[in-house]
């Protein structure tokens, strides 16, 4: 069995839109996923966040099951729509009632609340303005952010500004297939930068106004492999993470985007304003990292970042078509410790999605307690290697809206009945459960 420091975090994590529903309730304004959902085509058969797992009405029940779990910590989002229904000027107080709510209860219960401020439900207001290729929006941010922070900063264990910055650039602005579904490279880099320069801006404001909180940033990161040993391979796999997360972790911990990704990025780099790149780089508490897969890549000159991936055919794989690679999050950690002067590290988000069938109560998902086990073991091997890392957040808690794949997609370890809003444990749950009692017994 891996073996962690007493003081290791064991935690849960959710986000906002994927499992509150209640889009239309108490004040809550409309954000870029509610249109997104609502455009056909979008999401796997239609589906939305309107209802999800109706955490806005159950959440009293989810904590206690959180609670029941044995952890310690719970990550979760705040809806910006709910506090700002308009996304700035007039603020919403039952919004801002609901996830005091939250973080009180959760403390009742003798949880760390971890609450990340942005997890890509942007006011739809503020994309009716351009969203994050607006540089009107860091400002704005800044403004959330204080809000936020000056309400609930005295109870909170730490503070997230961005969830994958990525996603939100690329999968949003660059290729579409996440709100608000632009299509346009240089949108991509600019939105990007601006949600970099805001969450540089947002972070001494969150540090003054919640001095005893943690405030940091999380990142997702997807270790590249060269397909083979020839030259152009390892050249083609370092300018995937160039592009998958280098491009996103070295202006923050370096004050600089990297200069290869410059030279390739050359026609479509965003505005970058003389002291952009030193606020971005403002001191972190910690850094979250989300890693469920890795890429195997080839050189490929035609391509537009000379690169593709290659798929490696008889591994296993999970129901989203990731493959199964642990030694890539071992790896992956130990090279960040090793190329950067990292702040503590946590995982703030690993698991899988499998085709998980509920049988007479059952969920037998003995495939993610595998996934799960081997990621542990690898967090522990880097922990071993002199890697700084202080807890570790399972994704999910329970089944929910996956984005564009709807609730096609089941990543939780707690089963969601979607027709009776019924929680029931799986055997990872249990499995986490137990697991986390041996290693406060090994550690006492």
């Amino acid at each position: 069995m891996s073996t962690f420091p007493a003081d290791f975090t064991w935690g849960v994590a959710t986000s906002a839109y994927q499992i509150e529903g209640a889009t239309e309730t108490d004040g809550r304004g409309a954000s870029i996923w509610d249109t997104f959902s609502a455009t056909p085509g979008k999401t796997h058969g239609g589906h939305s966040g309107k209802v999800a797992c109706n955490h806005y009405e159950l959440w009293q029940q989810d904590l206690d099951l959180i609670r029941n779990l044995g952890v310690q910590a719970y990550r979760f989002s705040i809806a910006w729509p709910r506090i700002y229904p308009q996304g700035r000027g007039q603020l919403n107080p039952k919004g801002l009632d609901f996830y005091d709510q939250v973080v009180d209860g959760l403390l009742a219960r003798n949880i760390e609340p971890h609450v990340t401020l942005y997890h890509w439900d942007l006011p739809q207001a503020l994309e009716d303005k351009d969203g994050w290729l607006n540089r009107d929006i860091v400002p704005t941010f800044v403004d959330y952010a204080h809000t936020i922070t000056e309400r609930l900063g005295d109870r909170v264990t730490s503070f997230a500004t961005l969830n994958e910055p990525w996603c939100s650039s690329f999968l949003g602005y660059g290729i579409g297939v996440h709100a608000p579904g632009i299509q346009d490279k240089a949108s991509f880099l600019q939105a990007a930068h601006h949600l970099l320069l805001a969450h540089g801006e947002a972070i001494p404001v969150m540090r003054e106004t919640a001095p005893n909180a943690q405030h940091g940033i999380v990142l997702n990161f997807e270790p590249a492999y060269p397909a083979t040993d020839k030259e152009e391979d390892t050249l083609a796999a370092a300018r995937y993470e160039g592009f998958y997360f280098k491009w996103y972790l070295e202006p923050l911990l370096k004050g600089s985007y990297p200069d290869d990704m410059l030279e390739l990025y050359d026609d479509n780099l965003p505005d970058i304003q003389s002291a952009d790149m030193a606020r971005m780089a403002a001191p972190l508490d910690f850094l979250g990292i989300n890693m469920y897969t890795r890429a195997v890549v080839t050189s490929d000159p035609s391509a537009d970042l000379q690169f593709r991936q290659v798929r490696i055919d008889e591994v296993p794989r999970t129901a989203m078509d990731w493959e199964i690679y642990p030694e890539g999050l071992e790896q992956l950690l130990v090279n960040l410790h090793n190329d950067y002067e990292l702040p503590p590290l946590f995982i703030t988000e690993n698991g899988a999605a499998f085709d998980d069938i509920l049988r007479d109560g059952e969920v037998n998902d003995n495939v993610r307690i595998d996934y799960l086990e081997r990621h542990l073991e690898a967090v522990s091997n880097a922990i071993q290697q002199g890697v700084d890392i202080r807890g570790y957040f399972a994704w999910s808690l329970m089944d929910n809206f996956e984005w564009a794949f709807g609730y096609d997609k089941r990543f939780g370890i707690v089963h969601v009945d979607y027709d009776t809003q019924t929680r029931t444990l799986k055997n990872s749950a249990k499995w986490y459960t137990e697991m986390i009692q041996q290693q406060r017994s090994s550690a006492a």
